[in-house]
C-alpha cells in the first residue's frame, strides 16, 4: 500500500509542476507584439536622438531627462561608473525596454513607427551577458548561413581567427550551450563577429570588450575602423583607450549626462573624465613597472 501511495503522491506533485510550467508557456505564445507593422526605412541616415527621456526600474529611477544627439556615421561613446545608466540608454534604442517619459527617434521618426524586425534588423547589438547557442562557431557567427568569406572577414575583425588554431574543427567546433567551452574573451569576440557580419546601420557595443586584453582590444579597434566609419556607433566601456578616439565622449553620473565632448576637451576641463583618465593611465603605469 506503502508504494502506490508514494507513487500517486509523486504523479500530484509533478502534475502540479507541469500546470505552473504550462501557464508560463502559454503566457510567452499569447505575447504580441507592440508593433508589428511600421515605416520601412530608407536611406538611412542612422541619425539616433533622445528627447527628455526618463526611466525606471520598479519605480526606482535610471534615467533622467535625457537629450542627446548622434549624428548619422559618428561614433559615441558612454562612460560613467557602474550603475550610472549606461546599459539602459542603450537598451532604449532597439525597443529591450520602453522610456517612462520622453522619445528616441530615429531619422526624427520615433521608434515606435518602425516595425520591431525593421528596426532591430538595422541594428548589430552586443550586450554585456554574451549569448551563445549550443552549435558550431560558424553558425553563432552567422545566423543566416551565409558566404564564407563574410564570416572570415567578421572573425578577422573580432580578432577571433587567432583563436581557432586552439579548437579541433575550427570554426566547424561546437561550443556548447551558451558556449560553455569558450572563454569570457572568445564569448564576447564570437559575439562581435556576429553584430558586425549583419552589417547593421547602427552599432552598439555594451562592454564587448571588457574580457579580452589591452592589446587584443587595441588590435579589435583597428579591425573595426572601416566597420565604424560608415556606421553610426555607440560604445559602452570602462576603458578609456576603448573610447578615446570616438566623435562625442559623454559621461554619465546617476542617470544624468554631466559631461560630454572629444577625449582632449574632457580631459582638459578636469571634471569625472579626467579623474577617470588619470587613475588608468596610473593604474596602467604600475602594471608596466
Amino acid at each position: 500500500i506503502g508504494r502506490p501511495m508514494m507513487m500517486m503522491g509523486r504523479m500530484v506533485d509533478e502534475q502540479q509542476r507541469a500546470s505552473a510550467s504550462l501557464s508560463r508557456i502559454e503566457a510567452v505564445l499569447e505575447e504580441r507584439p507592440q508593433a508589428s507593422e511600421g515605416i520601412v526605412p530608407k536611406d538611412l541616415v542612422g541619425e539616433i536622438e533622445f528627447r527628455n527621456v526618463s526611466f525606471s526600474y520598479n519605480g526606482q529611477p535610471v534615467l533622467h531627462d535625457i537629450n542627446l544627439k548622434i549624428p548619422g556615421g559618428s561614433t559615441l561613446a558612454l562612460v560613467g561608473r557602474v550603475g550610472s545608466g549606461k546599459s539602459t540608454l542603450a537598451r532604449l534604442i532597439p525597443r529591450l525596454i520602453h522610456p517612462d517619459r520622453g522619445q528616441v527617434l530615429i531619422d526624427g521618426n520615433p521608434i515606435e513607427s518602425f516595425s520591431l524586425a525593421d528596426l532591430r534588423g538595422m541594428m548589430g547589438y552586443v550586450p554585456q551577458e554574451t549569448f551563445l547557442f549550443s552549435e558550431t562557431l560558424r553558425e553563432n557567427v552567422d545566423l543566416s548561413g551565409g558566404q564564407n568569406s563574410a564570416v572570415e572577414r567578421a572573425t578577422e575583425i573580432s580578432r577571433l581567427t587567432a583563436d581557432l588554431e586552439q579548437f579541433p574543427d575550427g570554426l566547424e567546433t561546437r561550443v556548447g550551450e551558451r558556449g560553455v567551452t569558450l572563454s569570457g574573451g572568445q564569448k564576447q569576440r564570437t559575439a562581435l563577429a556576429r553584430a558586425v557580419i549583419r552589417e547593421p546601420h547602427i552599432l552598439i557595443l555594451d562592454d564587448a570588450m571588457s574580457s579580452v586584453d589591452t592589446r587584443t582590444e587595441e588590435e579589435i579597434l583597428v579591425g573595426l575602423r572601416d566597420v565604424m566609419a560608415s556606421r553610426t556607433t555607440i560604445l559602452i566601456a570602462h576603458r578609456i583607450s576603448t573610447v578615446k578616439d570616438a566623435d562625442l565622449i559623454v559621461v554619465l553620473e546617476d542617470g544624468r549626462i554631466v559631461e560630454q565632448g572629444t577625449h582632449d576637451e574632457l580631459v582638459a576641463r578636469k571634471g569625472i573624465y579626467a579623474a577617470m583618465y588619470r587613475l588608468q593611465h596610473l593604474s596602467n603605469e604600475l602594471e608596466t613597472l
